[in-house]
C-alpha cells in the first residue's frame, strides 16, 4: 500500500493505465456535438503501450471527428470487469492520419468496420492525449488519480495517489 501523500510516478501510472486498457478492451468516447450535448460511443482500445495518448480508428467523414475538430475537448471511460475498476480519463483530440501508426496499432477486429484495413478509404486516426486519469475499485471504494491529479496536468505528470488499489 502507497501512503497518502505519496506520488503514483509517471511509469507506474502509465504501465497500470496499459494493464486497464488491455482488461477492457472496449470504452466509450465521448465528445461534444456541433449543437453542445455530450455524444459517447463505443471505441476499440488500442493494445499498444499507454504513453500519453490513446490512438483510436475512425472515418475522416464520421460525427466523431468532425465533433472534434471543433472541440477538441473528450472524455474517454472504461472499465475492467474482472477487477472491478472504473477509468475515468480526459483530454485533447485531434484526428492524425499516419499509415505506419495504423499498420502499427491494426488488429483484426477492426475489418467489420474497415474492410480494405488501413488502405480503406477515408480512414483517419484520432489521438488522445491525456491529461488528467483517475480510477475507482469498487472492492473498496477508493479513489485514485492516475494522471494530471495533483501533479503536472500535462497528461504525462504523475498524480497523489490517495491508495495504490487501482
Amino acid at each position: 500500500m502507497r501512503e497518502r501523500d505519496e506520488v503514483l510516478t509517471v511509469r507506474d501510472a502509465r504501465r497500470r493505465i496499459t494493464e486497464l486498457i488491455r482488461a477492457a478492451e472496449v470504452c466509450t468516447l465521448t465528445t461534444t456535438s456541433l449543437d453542445g450535448r455530450l455524444v459517447g460511443r463505443p471505441m476499440a482500445l488500442q493494445r499498444a503501450d499507454f504513453d500519453g495518448e490513446l490512438w483510436f480508428f475512425a472515418d475522416a467523414g464520421s460525427s466523431t471527428v468532425r465533433q472534434l475538430r471543433v472541440n477538441a475537448e473528450v472524455a474517454v471511460g472504461f472499465h475492467d470487469p474482472d477487477g472491478r475498476v472504473w477509468v475515468s480519463m480526459s483530454g485533447t483530440a485531434r484526428d492524425d492520419y499516419d499509415r505506419a501508426r495504423a499498420e502499427r496499432l491494426w488488429h483484426p477486429g477492426l475489418t467489420g468496420w474497415f474492410p480494405d484495413g488501413v488502405a480503406t478509404s477515408g480512414l483517419t486516426l484520432i489521438a488522445v492525449h491525456v491529461t488528467e486519469a483517475r480510477c475507482w475499485d469498487a472492492r473498496d471504494g477508493r479513489s485514485v488519480g492516475l494522471l494530471g491529479q495533483g501533479g503536472s496536468g500535462s497528461g504525462g505528470g504523475p498524480a497523489s495517489a490517495g491508495d495504490d488499489t487501482c
